[in-house]
């Protein structure tokens, strides 16, 4: 199977880098020309154009910062969709945009999966970051060796969509935690504790989490580096409260830290690293939450290995 690949940011490079690693018959296209060059370099084809991918490939992959330049570029895609064809949409994106999307496909004869990921970009440059597919159940075994390329645990969610609402609701997760760490952070360092040993009693209690075990511990060496942004928060826990509005569910939460990351941006700018929110409470405090000992940023300490699927108990 020949595979296009539209977007080599810091997901999507990485993505796209492990289907070129493990020999799949790959070509690319971004904006940026040094990122193609890179690619092309290591031995990827260089797609020209979204066109000419979705009209030279079997599959092509999307991974883009925004649901407009998804649609962007689904735009130019769409004269080329016959049958056979099969559009993996990797962004995160709402629910509703990739429906709409994926039904333009569809009508056209080809197949739309929406496939996230999540576990942090270290995880995806390894090949051990986890997906969610939404899709009917043919497409998803069609598409399945390439997953498990990219990604370690892959989850078959249901229909075109239910990944996108997955994925959005995991990064609401992720954004509270985040939220609640750098708080503790502040407040053990506020009433006198060492931070290296709050950083342990968080992570051997009840207190730990993923968000806890890989991004407090850039916020304390001060590189606060996720390779994650702040506009890119507030553009996933947008996406969350889009789902819970139609759902019709009141969540509290959220509205909180759309105004905490709100400001964040208005503070720091847009394309601060996400793991800085911790920076308007070291502003309002004077206290430097930093400490020795913490790596500056995460690698992924597992080998690389065939991913599979992950099922789910009934």
């Amino acid at each position: 199977m020949k595979i296009g690949f539209i977007g080599l940011g810091n997901v999507g490079g990485k993505l796209s880098g492990s289907l070129l690693r493990n020999g799949v018959e790959l070509s690319v296209h971004d904006l940026d020309a040094g990122l193609v060059a890179d690619f092309v370099g290591r031995g990827a084809g260089e797609g020209g154009s979204p066109v000419a991918l979705m009209r030279d490939c079997d599959a092509v992959i999307t991974c883009l910062p925004s649901p407009a330049a998804s649609d962007a570029v689904m735009r130019e895609m769409l004269p080329e969709v016959v049958p056979g064809k099969i559009w993996m949409e990797m962004s995160t994106t709402d629910e509703a945009e990739v429906k709409r999307l994926g039904a333009m496909v569809m009508e056209k004869g080809g197949a739309a999966v929406d496939c996230p990921v999540s576990g942090g970009c270290h995880r995806a440059a390894t090949g051990n970051i986890s997906i969610f597919a939404g899709c009917d159940r043919a497409t998803f075994e069609r598409i399945l060796p390439l997953l498990t390329v990219m990604g370690r645990r892959v989850l078959h969610t249901g229909d075109l969509g239910s990944a996108s609402v997955l994925k959005v609701i995991t990064n609401y997760l992720a954004t509270a935690n985040l939220v609640s760490c750098a708080e503790a952070l502040t407040v053990a360092k506020g009433a006198g504790m060492d931070l290296g040993t709050a950083y342990e009693a968080i992570r051997i209690s009840s207190g730990t989490s993923f968000v806890h075990e890989t991004e407090s511990q850039v916020i304390l060496n001060g590189s606060r580096d996720i390779s994650f942004t702040m506009d890119l928060v507030a553009k996933d826990i947008g996406l969350f409260q889009e789902v819970a509005d139609r759902a019709g569910v009141p969540v509290e939460l959220n509205p909180e830290l759309i105004r905490i990351f709100n400001d964040g941006i208005d503070r720091y700018g847009p394309r601060e690293l996400s793991p800085n929110i911790i920076k308007r409470l070291e502003d309002a405090t004077g206290l430097d939450i930093r400490a020795p000992g913490f790596p500056p940023e995460m690698l992924d300490d597992e080998p690389e290995e065939a991913g599979g699927e992950v099922t789910v108990a009934r």
